[in-house]
This record gives structure tokens, sequence and C-alpha cells, in this order.
């Protein structure tokens, strides 16, 4: 290995340990009360190195959302599986696992919060978050469509439609009701439901396709009842 290729490591380490630790700062504290000397703390870093990576907390704030938002459209963009019911049902269950984590679920809740106090966080969570996660699903669906595995007159609308049906409800219960998480069953049920309701709307082989999702459902339930 050369010197060069183990600082580059080390970089991709230290900024992954920052983003990680300003994750868990941001949704503990919230935005107004996170500063950088904490994350530089969590982080195990100096605050020099700190601003050297990301140069202002809003930054910082930012550049966090990123990997998170880019493993929800691995389904997507580095399939495992070769067909589309496959590939809806994977991203059905990363996504849900996503938002439905404790520290995602309190990092919305803080933006909620703190939004009107700080107008330029709601915009930077959207741009950094839901919009370019919708961006990435809006390319997926075209792409079936060209293929003719899809049909639809407005992919963004169906983007909305795709990730609304998965998982909407449990999520507004969660963000509101934190000891109200679904269990694995009942996000079984709203995964299935609706992709369900999608493949009826959207797909060109609506009877292969459910049949298909029965049986990704059934080998699930099997494996999470293991």
């Amino acid at each position: 290995m050369t010197a060069l290729h183990k600082r580059e490591q080390n970089r991709v380490a230290k900024e992954k340990r920052i983003l990680d630790a300003a994750l868990k700062v941001f949704s503990e504290t919230g935005y107004s009360a996170a500063t950088m000397d904490a994350i530089a703390v969590e982080a195990k870093v100096s605050k020099p190195t700190l601003y050297q990576y990301f140069g202002a907390k809003e930054q910082l704030f930012t550049a966090m959302l990123v990997p998170q938002r880019e493993h929800m459209l691995k389904a997507f963009t580095e399939p495992v599986h070769t067909d589309m019911v496959s590939q809806l049902h994977a991203f059905g269950w990363t996504y849900a696992a996503f938002v439905l984590r404790p520290d995602m679920l309190s990092l919305a809740r803080l933006v909620i919060a703190e939004v009107k106090r700080f107008p330029e966080i709601g915009p930077a969570y959207q741009a950094a978050g839901p919009d370019f996660l919708l961006r990435g699903m809006i390319t997926y669906l075209e792409s079936q469509r060209v293929q003719g595995r899809l049909q639809f007159d407005d992919s963004e609308l169906a983007a909305q439609d795709l990730w609304g049906l998965i998982l909407s409800a449990p999520r507004t219960q969660a963000l509101y009701m934190p000891d109200n998480i679904p269990d694995t069953n009942s996000l079984a049920r709203y995964i299935t439901n609706g992709l369900t309701v999608f493949i009826k709307a959207y797909s060109t082989q609506v009877p292969d396709d459910l049949k298909q999702l029965k049986l990704l459902s059934i080998d699930c339930n099997r494996k999470t009842g293991d």
C-alpha cells in the first residue's frame, strides 16, 4: 500500500467519523444547540480539523445526509435483484429501516421544530435528503417505463405515490408518537399493501407482478419468523 493510498484511506475514515458524529449530535440536540465543538469532541478530532473538512455547520448538516440518502437508493442504483418487483420490494424495506431509525426520526422532529427559527435548515434538509431521493426514484421509474414495465404520465407523481404508499402512515405515527414504532409484521403489512396498490396503478404486467410480490412477501415473512 502506497503512502498516498493510506493517507486517502485515513481521510475517508476520518470524514465518516465526523459525519457519524454530526448525525448523533444534531439528532440529539437539534440544529441550534449543536456546536462544532461538540461534534469535534464526539468525532475525536480537533476543531481546526473539523473546519478543514467542513467549513461551517450548515455545510456539515447538508453533508451529513449524503451517505444516508445514497444508502436508500442502492436497491435501484446497485440492484442485487434483476426484476423490478424485487427491486421495489428491497427499496421498501431499505426505506423503512432508514426512516424509522430513532436518530433519523429525532432529526426529522428537530428540523420541523426549528425550521421557523432557522429557515435555512428546511431547504438544506429537503434538498440533501428527500429531494435527492425523489430524483433517484424518478430516474429509476422512468427507466422502467422505457423498458415497458411501468406506465404513467407524470414520473414525479408516480415516485411520490411509491414512497407515500409504502410507509407514510407508520412514519407519521412514529414522528409524533416515539413509542409507536411498528414491528416487522406491521411493516410487512404496510410495504406489501403499498406495493400492491402501486403495481395495480402503474404496472404493465399486473397479474405476474402481484404473483411475484406475493412470493417475496411469503419468503420475507418466513425469514422474519425464524
